[in-house]
């Protein structure tokens, strides 16, 4: 912490991170990249699919070691959630056991089960 109001302090924690995720990026392993559109905006939730048509799909069959949820509004991104697969399916789980997120059906045809996560509290199992 800078309790000097120091910029040098500052700018050399900044740079240390922009460093940390431009190597996430590169070289820390795979990513899943899932994208939530407009309506995120008014339930104030995320869904995170678990299965599809009677079969594991999404985060439960994911070999990726982060997970990227961008949230879109009007074809703009406006923010994302990035977490490492494993909490992500660890906070899934807590949640649900919690009764704070509850798996819906969705997707085409409806035939997705989908974990619904409200935004406001995934910050809080980080």
């Amino acid at each position: 912490m800078n309790k000097d109001n120091r910029f040098d302090l500052d700018l050399k924690f900044g740079q240390e991170y922009e460093q940390k995720l431009e190597d996430l990026l590169k070289t820390k392993g795979k990513i899943e990249v899932k994208t939530e559109r407009d309506i995120w905006k008014t339930t104030g939730n995320i869904a995170i699919e678990i299965r599809c048509r009677g079969k594991a799909s999404g985060i439960s069959v994911t070999k990726a070691d982060w997970w990227f949820h961008i949230l879109s509004y009007k074809d703009e991104i406006k923010g994302m959630i990035c977490v490492p697969v494993d909490e992500l399916k660890s906070i899934c789980k807590a949640m649900l056991v919690g009764k704070i997120a509850r798996i819906v059906k969705g997707g085409d045809d409806k035939e997705a089960q989908m974990i619904l996560i409200p935004i406001t509290k995934i910050l809080q199992y980080l």
